[in-house]
Formats: C-alpha cells, structure tokens, sequence
C-alpha cells in the first residue's frame, strides 16, 4: 500500500484538476467556501492553507486580502497553483503540513484544512499534534477551518463502490475497505490509451474521524468550536482562538 503522498504524487495529482473539473471550476467552488465562512481581512493579515494543492482556497483567499502560506507534499499540484497564482500574495511551499510552523513568521489569522486532508494523517496522535500546533499558530481572535469526510459509519456492500468522475477517455471509481480506525480507499483509474483501456490502481488509509472527536480535541486546546454542513457531503468546523 501507497503512503498518502505516494498516492497522490504517483496516482491523483496528475488527473487531480480533471477530478475537480477543471481550475475555473475548482477555483469558483473555493471561491464559494471562503467567501461563505471569510470577511476581507486587514491588510497583511496571514492565512495558512494546509494541503493546498493546485490552490483552489490559496487563490481566492489571496483575491480576498490575505497573505498566504501554502503547504503541500505535491510538486505536480504546487506547480499548477505556480502556474495560476500570478502576483498574487501567496508563499508556496513543498513539505509536510504537519511541519508548517516552521515556514511562519508570525501568527494566522486563519488556518485552512480544506478538503478530506486532516484525515489523510497518520493516526489521531498527528491530528492531536496538529490541533496544538494550529492553536499555538492562531493570533487572538484568528479561526481555523477544517472540512474532512465522516467516515464513523461503515457503507457495506456495492455501496463502497463510489464513482467519482468519467468522460469519453477516463473513468475514476474508489472502492473502501473499512479497519476499526481506517478506511483502505483504492482508488481505481480506467484511462482508454493505445487500442484499448488501461487500468491503474492504487490504494492508501484514511483515518476514520467522527463529528464528535473532532470537535472534542479541538476545544480540548482551548478552542472555542462550532460545526455544520460543508460541501460535496463534507462535515465543515470552525475553531476559534478567544480574543
């Protein structure tokens, strides 16, 4: 089995616009999620945008007012953001998004985990380490906003056969295998190519992150927490640091 990196390096990131539709697509849906939890900061306030990728939040958190650090493992997807991101005020960085207060020079006042990102981390003892991490890295007042799929409840039979896009020449379907703290995704690639369809398949662990856990080891940081409905099935949790 991949590592999470691995995965998305070899595997997702070089179809991961296609699997969004497109950058002006993904681009108006991240416009849509910041714009809906995201006044227009001060000048020279920082967001942190975790797991950044092609910067489908870092673009138009940057468009708002923000400077912004964006952490991702991927070259393939922080090339494309490269590639979109003009003059806009965006720090691009390769690495880890658990060693992101390394790249800080002063506290957030936003902290974004968009996506299902938070749970691609190892175990609960990372997802703790983050939370202290992000708690420290907030300045008074600052947010920290996380969107992750609930995966607590078990789908069973051909429900864990999930199809996430086709067109004429690709086919993207993920089939989970559930653990008691994990869910096995593999995703499996059907991309037509010389005389017939090639087939790619990679797999990697997800961890399973309920509602409950989640907001619990936040406030457990002294954050003060509220969740509700994000998209595309998302659960969305917004943490506040107290002023």
């Amino acid at each position: 089995m991949n590592s999470v990196s691995e995965h998305y390096e070899n595997h997702l990131a070089p179809i991961y616009l296609w699997m969004a539709g497109g950058m002006d697509a993904a681009l108006a849906r991240g416009q849509a999620e910041v714009d809906a939890v995201c006044a227009r900061p001060p000048a020279g306030h920082l967001a942190v945008d975790l797991g950044a990728g092609f910067g489908m939040h870092a673009i138009p958190l940057a468009k708002l007012g923000y400077f912004v650090l964006a952490v991702d493992s991927s070259a393939t997807l922080l090339k494309a953001m490269l590639g979109h991101s003009g003059a806009l005020p965006i720090k691009i960085v390769q690495d880890d998004l658990l060693s992101f207060k390394k790249h800080l020079e002063g506290p957030a006042a936003l902290i974004f985990c968009m996506g299902d990102t938070l749970t691609h981390l190892a175990d609960r003892q990372a997802v703790e380490g983050l939370f202290a991490d992000v708690a420290e890295s907030l300045n008074d007042g600052g947010s920290f906003i996380v969107t992750f799929r609930d995966y607590s409840a078990s789908l069973r039979g051909a429900n864990r056969f999930i199809p996430v896009r086709n067109d004429t020449d690709r086919i993207l379907t993920c089939f989970l295998e559930y653990e008691e703290d994990a869910v096995t995704v593999h995703d499996i690639l059907h991309e037509r190519g010389g005389p017939g369809w090639q087939q790619r398949v990679s797999a990697y662990r997800k961890l399973r992150l309920s509602v409950d856990w989640v907001t619990g080891a936040l406030k457990s940081h002294g954050l003060e927490v509220q969740s509700d409905q994000g998209i595309a099935g998302m659960v969305r949790v917004i943490a506040k640091r107290p002023l």
